[in-house]
């Protein structure tokens, strides 16, 4: 248990939750510089070896340049191949179970009795000092009640109401962008709308929307938890300002329920009006945790998306000139964009009993990672699922969203982005050619770009 949490939580209602992570941050330095705390991992870029050449135990797909330097393909099909249940001992974030196939993915997903979504989802820890708690992390009924709490914000009357401004803005973003020059579509596209987005799932000020994607990929790129290129300092001291927004508007909008103003649908009402959460500022680790999983959950999912939706057309020009003459192919191609994409490339969990899965024996309190990224290229399952196909059969029929009580609460809202974005695309563009190799992420969680490199051809007719 991290020997800080018990004297936040009992200081939660004197002090502000951006002061006692302030406090906590300086606890970490000065601890650090008299004890070694546990150590945080290092990792240093080299080129990956053929999969080929490694003995089965020593294959190790944690590895966060796996996803930076596109091999991860070959190392998840031996293992599916060869060993789809596979116990790798040394990794940096200790032992874990990597489960790689369709039918066993789904089968860990669905049984929350054999095995427990907490504490983290990600393969490794959290940052010493900030461990929050996220309702994605937590098991029923815990996980139910607050996962009911905001999950109107995506009912299906209020995406109906938020879809006209989706397209307003997809529309704005798209009208500005440059004919025929280079420019960078992470960018100048996918951040740009993500970010509006979430301003409008928060009721965030509009003019500071950029802050929440960078709060977002600092949260996401712990390298305790995911292989990341954060630091402790920068974790430390955005957990900070986003404590200290976030109150000040949970306040403000608490302010407004005081005096018997109605509340909107944003996730801060919601949350302040559902009697399980309404006062989880006062629970400072899961206020923070719940906020950070929200601004994850509605960035870099649906960012890396619009981007692979444009990589992959590229990549497969003959789908695109099926698109170009059938849109109505939209909605099926935007699960397939999702489908191989993958943009969170697993889960973790860890077994409650001992469960035997594919020939193997999972112990109790084991580590188990679903590799999302991987059932969804999985033979066994999916049609030559290497291919990028718009008009896919069964198309939804993927693993990026999850199974069971821990299914992603915003699927519908991505894939209405999604359809969006590319029903103006198409509007505009005759062609968005990818003029250089996208840079990726390094992280073994995000699977995701830093760049891609794109020129617009304007429609014609």
């Amino acid at each position: 248990m991290n020997i800080l949490s018990p004297v936040i939580e009992k200081s939660a209602a004197l002090v502000p939750i951006h002061l006692q992570i302030k406090g906590a941050h300086i606890f970490q330095k000065i601890k650090q510089g008299i004890v070694k705390g546990t150590p945080v991992p290092e990792f240093y870029e080299r080129p990956l070896p053929d999969v080929e050449t490694l003995a089965l135990e020593d294959i190790d797909v944690s590895n966060p340049f796996l996803f930076r330097q596109n091999r991860w393909q070959s190392y998840f099909k031996r293992l599916r191949d060869e060993c789809p249940v596979h116990y790798q001992k040394n990794s940096p974030f200790g032992p874990f179970w990597s489960v790689t196939r369709y039918e066993d993915i789904m089968f860990v997903d669905k049984h929350h009795d054999l095995f427990s979504a907490e504490p983290i989802i990600s393969i490794g820890g959290q940052p010493e000092g900030l461990a929050i708690e996220t309702f994605i992390a937590m098991d029923p009924p815990k996980h139910d009640l607050q996962r009911q709490a905001v999950q109107d914000v995506v009912a299906p009357k209020n995406l109906k109401e938020m879809e006209a401004l989706i397209r307003c803005r997809a529309e704005d973003v798209l009208d500005n962008l440059p004919i025929g020059e280079p420019f960078d579509w992470v960018q100048d596209v996918s951040i740009e709308l993500t970010s509006r987005m979430l301003a409008t799932l928060f009721d965030f000020p509009y003019e500071e929307r950029h802050k929440l994607a960078y709060w977002s990929d600092v949260a996401a790129s712990s390298p305790e938890a995911t292989g990341g290129t954060g630091s402790m300092n920068e974790a430390f001291t955005v957990a900070a300002e986003v404590a200290k927004r976030f109150s000040q508007l949970w306040r403000e909008k608490e302010a407004k329920k005081a005096a018997g103003e109605e509340l909107g649908f944003d996730l801060i009402s919601l949350l302040l009006s559902n009697e399980n959460t309404q006062d989880l500022i006062d629970r400072p680790m899961e206020f923070l945790g719940n906020i950070v999983l929200l601004l994850v959950g509605g960035n870099d999912t649906t960012r890396n998306s619009m981007t692979s939706g444009v990589h992959a057309l590229n990549q497969f020009p003959d789908e695109f000139v099926k698109l170009k003459n059938d849109p109505s192919l939209i909605p099926n191609m935007v699960s397939e964009i999702i489908r191989w994409q993958t943009p969170l490339a697993y889960m973790r969990r860890v077994a409650k009993e001992d469960v035997e899965l594919n020939g193997q024996t999972i112990k109790k309190g084991d580590k188990v990672v679903m590799w999302y990224v991987s059932g969804n290229r999985d033979e066994r399952a999916i049609d030559q699922p290497d291919q990028f196909m718009v008009d896919r059969k069964n198309a939804r029929k993927h693993l990026s969203f999850g199974f069971g009580v821990h299914r992603c609460m915003g699927n519908r809202l991505a894939e209405m982005q999604l359809r969006i974005l590319w029903e103006e695309l198409l509007k505009r563009f005759d062609n968005i050619e990818v003029i250089d190799d996208p840079k990726y992420v390094q992280s073994n969680f995000v699977k995701g770009y830093t760049q891609l490199m794109v020129k617009l051809t304007a429609r014609t007719s």
